[in-house]
């Protein structure tokens, strides 16, 4: 059985810090709280790097914040996963060098940028992750797909061309439409996932949606990834809700109790499983994420 890393999203998440219940009142900075963190679980899922480029000074600093052994996810820049980016998180120069009819807007899709500088944004992002890869400490690159990233080949060739311009690194992959799970489609999805040697990223959400993923439990790679978003149907598709509002959800005894075996079962097909909990809202994720790892020992 590969080892099992069981960990939360987000670990400054504000909400979280604000509540008081997971972090002592001296770790009141960065650092003192990834220390304090990384005592607790062995991995941690990086959600500012879908908001903005890291920076190589920064995941060195994770890094050096954080115990042999420990690993990080991160999550891909938004703009790379064909979620509407705001202009101001890109690069100033980079805003400064885009084509005058589309520097006024106030957010870009993938398809508006300039080829030339597309392959910039991936070199930085790339490179601001080799100290966490030096060290050891890189799981996989997560690329969560929107809703609207429907099946087809034209996707599967954009995943692909993913793979290839982090080829240093492993990249996952999320799906947020369940269409890409139906009896149709599954066998398809899974197979170039295998063939790719892609981790897919098994979900538990709420269901009934149109876009709702089923809890499959498949694994397509030598490593295997679990992301637990709740169970809140009311707030699921809410619009206009916070990422807080959409995942606040503390899972009971039960339901984890569910997936304890399945988790076990992915462990058995792979060296390594990450079990990461994204219902961040106040310490809802650590508190299930603790109870999970106790289900499992």
């Amino acid at each position: 059985m590969g080892d099992i890393l069981v960990g939360i999203t987000a670990w400054t998440e504000p909400t979280l810090i604000e509540s008081g219940r997971f972090y002592p009142p001296w770790a009141r900075s960065a650092e003192a709280r990834l220390r304090f963190y990384a005592s607790r679980f062995p991995i941690v899922e990086v959600d500012s790097t879908y908001y903005a480029l890291p920076s190589e000074q920064t995941a060195t600093l994770w890094a050096t914040r954080t115990g042999e052994g420990f690993i990080f996810d991160i999550k891909a820049f938004r703009l790379f996963t064909h979620h509407p980016t705001q202009l101001q998180a890109l690069p100033k120069d980079i805003r400064e060098a885009l084509p005058p009819e589309i520097a006024g807007r106030k957010s870009l899709y993938y398809r508006d940028i300039p080829a030339e500088l597309l392959a910039e944004l991936w070199r930085r992002f790339a490179q601001a992750l080799l100290p966490l890869d030096s060290a050891g400490k890189l799981g996989v690159v997560l690329f969560q797909f929107p809703a609207w990233f429907f099946p087809g080949q034209e996707q599967r060739d954009y995943i692909a061309s993913c793979q290839e311009k982090l080829s240093q690194y492993r990249i996952a992959v999320e799906f947020r439409h369940g269409s890409w799970l139906n009896e149709k489609n599954v066998q398809r999805t899974l197979g170039f996932l295998r063939e790719r040697d892609l981790p897919y990223v098994c979900v538990d959400e709420p269901q009934g949606f149109k876009s709702s993923v089923p809890p499959v439990v498949e694994a397509t790679s030598d490593i295997g990834v679990v992301r637990f978003h709740g169970r809140n149907r009311e707030t699921w598709e809410k619009a206009g809700a916070s990422a807080a509002d959409r995942f606040n959800y503390l899972y009971e005894q039960d339901e984890l109790r569910e997936w304890a075996p399945k988790i076990k079962e992915l462990a058995e097909k792979t060296r390594q499983l990450h079990a990461l909990f994204n219902n961040c809202y106040r310490d809802n994720a650590v508190v299930n994420a603790q109870q999970m790892r106790q289900l499992l020992d």
